[in-house]
């Protein structure tokens, strides 16, 4: 049904009442009007726009800016009309307007329709019009005290209820959002299942079969091994956040669960027990940049390589820290590749840390492997 909709409901319910209290304040004060016919007149152009709105603002389609500004508009013209049908001194007295607070109700349809900003313009066209009509009908008349407290009560009438009204559609996109993220979550669960008691199984029989036979049934059932660790820590991951949605959140990720997806059967991840709370923002870089290190040993390594990714949480820094067993590399590589316009590490590595405020420490040596040390200051991600 939507979070709106029962907003809309009341508003049309708000307007009928509004519509009742003025056309009975009307009928007692008809016979001291100006103009008895132009209070009728008003009367009458108020029902029928009220059972206008009743029905056009039931359909979502046509809360658009056609139908608010037409509402706007007959609002404040019934409202200036209290000057030509009231008695100039009866509205220095603080007669009420002919359309009381039936009046208010296009300033709650432009809150509901679109927040504080629409509900505070719609509150000032309503209330220029109200201080208005003392001017037109008295030639320079001031305002009452009763005219400022009305225009007051519409403005805090447009920012309260647009304020509402956004914090009700933003907390049902948050948990449509969470619905969605829940039924994900029991498909995966339920995938798991069916890989693990078909997939899973076949796949182990393979390893411990080839292991048996040896030779090139060894190398299958190896690589059969391979397949088996990634899927189970495909499947075991928590889901990830989306690319889309971890750009535009300003909330916590886990940095653990996050970087744990690139476990394999060459690659260890090894976080603390606990969360790793880090910005979602934060939490992507780190994560291409632990991305970007593993590309490069696959790319650069023997297979089979292995490699041990170490996160490490405490109240000054995270360390993200990517060591293998590869054959290393030479003083100078870095340098040289960095001169030669490969500037792979250069930038997803050491650019991406670099830009969350980090540093980037890289220990090799020919025969011993390769550490790349990630270090980002807490300070430097917002205190998280």
């Amino acid at each position: 049904m939507g979070f709106e909709a029962p907003l809309w409901r009341a508003l049309a319910v708000f307007r009928i009442a509004a519509l009742l209290y003025a056309g009975a304040v009307i009928l007692r004060n008809v016979d001291q009007y100006r103009s008895q016919a132009g209070g009728w007149t008003v009367l009458a152009i108020m029902a029928a726009w009220t059972a206008c709105t009743a029905y056009a603002y039931a359909d979502p389609a046509r809360r658009r800016w056609p139908l608010l500004v037409v509402d706007l508009a007959v609002a404040t013209g019934c409202l200036l009309a209290t000057a030509w049908v009231e008695r100039p001194e009866r509205i220095a007295a603080g007669a009420p307007t002919l359309t009381m607070a039936w009046a208010a109700a296009p300033v709650l349809a432009w809150a509901v329709s679109g927040g504080r900003r629409r509900g505070s313009a719609a509150a000032a066209a309503v209330g220029a019009a109200s201080i208005a009509v003392h001017g037109i009908a008295g030639h320079g008349l001031m305002p009452t005290q009763a005219a400022f407290n009305g225009v007051v009560l519409l403005f805090l009438a447009g920012i309260v209820v647009g304020h509402v009204a956004e914090l009700g559609i933003e907390a049902e996109a948050r948990l449509a959002r969470a619905i969605e993220l829940e039924a994900a979550t029991r498909e995966r669960e339920r995938l798991a299942r069916r890989i693990h008691d078909s997939v899973l199984q076949v796949l182990a029989l393979v390893q411990r079969r080839g292991s048996r036979l040896g030779g090139e049934a060894a190398e299958l059932g190896r690589l059969a091994g391979e397949q088996e660790a990634a899927l189970r820590a495909l499947i075991g991951s928590g889901p990830r956040l989306g690319e889309d949605e971890r750009l535009e959140s300003d909330a916590d990720a886990d940095l653990g669960a996050l970087l744990h997806a690139h476990a394999d059967a060459t690659v260890t991840v090894s976080t603390p027990a606990d969360a790793v709370p880090v910005p979602a923002r934060a939490a992507r870089e780190i994560d291409a940049a632990v991305a970007a290190a593993l590309d490069n040993v696959r790319r650069h390594c023997p297979p089979g390589t292995r490699v041990w990714v170490l996160v490490e949480d405490d109240p000054e820094a995270v360390t993200v820290s990517v060591r293998d067993d590869g054959p290393g590399m030479p003083a100078g590589r870095l340098a040289e590749a960095e001169a030669a316009g490969r500037l792979g590490i250069a930038q997803s590595i050491k650019g991406r840390i670099r830009d969350l405020g980090g540093t980037v420490d890289i220990v090799s040596a020919p025969g011993e492997g390769t550490e790349i040390e990630m270090i980002v200051p807490r300070a430097r991600l917002g205190g998280s």
